[in-house]
């Protein structure tokens, strides 16, 4: 049995994913943001978007006065895509009636400014306006138009195909016939149509989505755009997707196409692109990748930089590049097997996709730094933010892409949990869940998985039903537990090591058994690789799946965080807990040794001039042994304006864990 009801669902692939008619997160971590998405965060994005007036321009285009009374940027109807999806998505969870209310009151305010031919966009094409894809390298249209149809895939697989789907089916097919075979021969700036149409295809069945997506993917790489200020590479459009190496550019836009390409690949059995997309990937995750997962460390150009380059304090990682990267790593999970790309999802959904939001919903970070060095100023509660700071959360940005991006990623997030195949059930990430589906042959399976994950490593899976013969559960052990003991223990109580990658049990089983894996989830030191150079001399702490931060506010006598050096030679042990959401739950502190210098720069004079020729440095100020307190990176600045940083200077000046790692070639460029 296949689910309906599924944010991706390939015709082929290595795992069937599972669905949100199968997958229901009941506790935990995950199940409190998921609560505060619901209840807070959706309506938020609604308020926001009639207070800046995005929603009224469907209003103002269809009564004419859209050239005077347009607001936001040129890809603002977008967002209003993107909340319909994540509403449409959570209908499926829970709520329906209500839900389903608010998409109708927005797809009735939408629905008015299609064009006859199936064109949609409030930026172009109607008077005093500039004409349609006049401006393809920044206009956005089609990207618009791809979340349009993504909306409607939404609504269509979670509620029956109602007027959104309709809506976006008729863009659809505008885009097909004006970028079709003797049509414009172009793509567009911002990748994200190639996923929407492929998934459109997946719903329908028709052909035509998914050539046109196959067209997109082909045409990007050789130069059809106007390369602009930051050049070809910005768009992708430098190199055909087929032959570059790693990601580069603008990373989202790299992301969404990467996710696009390997939709493709799935549906149309091209195993040359799709080694393509997982050859870039492996380059990008070994060079471009910070420790919480984020990718991309340019503000200017939001883009990757060059091998290596992974600076803390300039860290762009932008919440919508984690969104893309775990659309990415779930795609090339299904259509592999491999964990590895569940162990970057997880990761990025721990650091990147939670970091976004604050505890109650309502204010986002965009960029996600991983050293603040100065105090941020608390952003006006009634005015968008005109920048992409992360200094303190957000209620809401000038471009606000990425609230609306957590929305539908947290909505969508039980689809992400399970999967099955013909040997039986794997399971890629833990949260208390009931999983219940069937298996190839008509064999009905469900189990209930209980965890206090990512606080604790311990999880439980209880067979609740089970087929009469034998079947595999599956569950992924992850790469951050290696050279540590995991365990896992069979029905039987045997109990024996896993390591990193899959643990499986293959038998009969019955209704009460329980397999219990055992992750060793104590902290530990993280050092990097000796290339990135703006880490060395530096370490980080990890727990579990958990990147820990100093935070200022945790520091004594108003210290800020470059005043902290760690000894490494001494365990981070666990510490009280106390970062937890409104409800108790809690990831827990830990505690480093180190020291707080008695001042901001510890051995060094406050001298006009920053350098001083070695042996000359100015004596080291005393500063006492103490313990500190680091916090979850997700977690700060929940408690007011701080400094902060995940890198820690070293009492000895050089880092614990770092491995030497042998140079696999130069910079890979593109």
């Amino acid at each position: 049995m296949t689910s309906s009801v599924l944010p991706v669902a390939p015709t082929r692939g290595r795992l069937r994913p599972l669905g949100l008619d199968e997958v229901r997160i009941t506790g935990g971590f995950w199940a409190r943001r998921r609560h505060t998405n619901t209840t807070a965060t959706l309506d938020h994005c609604r308020d926001w978007m009639d207070r800046v007036g995005w929603t009224g321009n469907f209003r103002a285009a269809v009564e004419g006065r859209i050239q005077r009374d347009r607001r936001g940027r040129e890809f603002a109807d977008s967002e209003v895509y993107k909340l319909l999806e994540a509403m449409a998505w959570e209908a499926a969870n829970g709520d329906g009636a209500a839900l389903d209310a608010g998409i109708t009151a927005l797809t009735d305010l939408v629905a008015p400014a299609q064009e006859p031919d199936g064109y949609l966009s409030t930026a172009f094409g109607r008077p005093g306006q500039p004409a349609r894809y006049s401006d393809l390298e920044e206009g956005h249209e089609l990207y618009c138009q791809g979340h349009l149809v993504q909306a409607g895939v939404a609504q269509a697989r979670a509620r029956g195909e109602g007027e959104l789907a309709k809506i976006a089916q008729r863009a659809a097919d505008h885009v097909c016939a004006t970028f079709g075979p003797g049509g414009i021969e172009s793509v567009c700036g911002h990748p994200q149509i190639e996923s929407a149409l492929v998934e459109l295809a997946r719903l329908t069945g028709r052909q035509r989505y998914l050539d046109q997506a196959a067209l997109f993917v082909e045409r990007r790489g050789h130069g059809t755009l106007t390369e602009g200020e930051f050049g070809a590479a910005y768009f992708q459009d430098d190199v055909p997707v087929r032959r570059a190496t790693v990601l580069r550019g603008h990373a989202v836009r790299a992301l969404y196409l990467a996710a696009g390409a390997v939709d493709v690949a799935v549906e149309t059995g091209d195993e040359e692109l799709l080694a393509a997309v997982v050859r870039q990937w492996e380059v990008t995750v070994a060079r471009r990748t910070y420790l919480t997962g984020g990718m991309g460390s340019h503000h200017r150009d939001e883009a990757f930089g060059t091998d290596f380059v992974l600076p803390p304090d300039r860290a762009y990682s932008e919440t919508c590049a984690g969104v893309a990267s775990v659309m990415l790593g779930w795609r090339l999970l299904l259509a592999t097997g491999e964990p590895r790309f569940a162990d970057l999802v997880e990761r990025t959904l721990f650091n990147v996709v939670a970091t976004s939001p604050s505890e109650d919903g309502r204010s986002f970070f965009y960029a996600n730094t991983l050293h603040r060095r100065h105090r941020g100023i608390a952003p006006p509660p009634d005015l968008d933010s005109p920048r992409a700071d992360s200094g303190l959360r957000a209620p809401w940005f000038a471009v606000s892409c990425c609230p609306t991006n957590v929305a539908r990623t947290l909505a969508q997030l039980p689809a992400y949990l399970a999967t099955a195949d013909d040997e039986g059930l794997q399971l890629h990430q833990y949260a208390d869940a009931d999983i219940a589906t069937t298996l190839t042959g008509g064999r009905g399976v469900a189990l209930r998985v209980r965890t206090d994950y990512p606080s604790g490593g311990t999880v439980t899976v209880r067979i609740g039903r089970a087929p009469a013969d034998p079947w595999t559960l599956s569950l992924r052990v992850p790469a951050w537990a290696a050279g540590a003991p995991a365990w896992l223990v069979d029905p039987d109580g045997v109990r024996r090591p896993a390591d990193p990658g899959t643990a499986t049990v293959t038998r009969v089983f019955r209704p009460g058994d329980e397999i219990r894996l055992e992750l060793p989830v104590a902290p530990r030191w993280i050092g990097a690789d000796p290339r990135i150079d703006a880490v060395r001399g530096t370490v980080a702490v990890q727990r579990g799946p958990l990147v820990y931060c100093a935070e200022s506010v945790d520091l004594p006598d108003g210290h800020e965080v470059d005043a902290v050096r760690v000894d490494t030679s001494v365990d981070p042990v666990d510490g009280p807990d106390g970062t937890g959401g409104p409800d108790g739950g809690t990831e827990g502190t830990v505690v480093v040794a180190g020291e707080v210098g008695a001042g901001p720069r510890m051995g060094r004079s406050e001298a006009a001039w920053p350098y001083e020729p070695l042996g000359q440095a100015a004596e080291a100020r005393p500063a006492a042994p103490t313990g500190i307190v680091l916090v979850p990176y997700h977690s700060w600045a929940e408690r007011g304006p701080s400094t902060m940083r995940v890198w820690l200077p070293t009492t000895d000046g050089s880092p614990a864990a770092a491995t030497e790692v042998p140079d696999s070639g130069t910079d890979t460029g593109r």
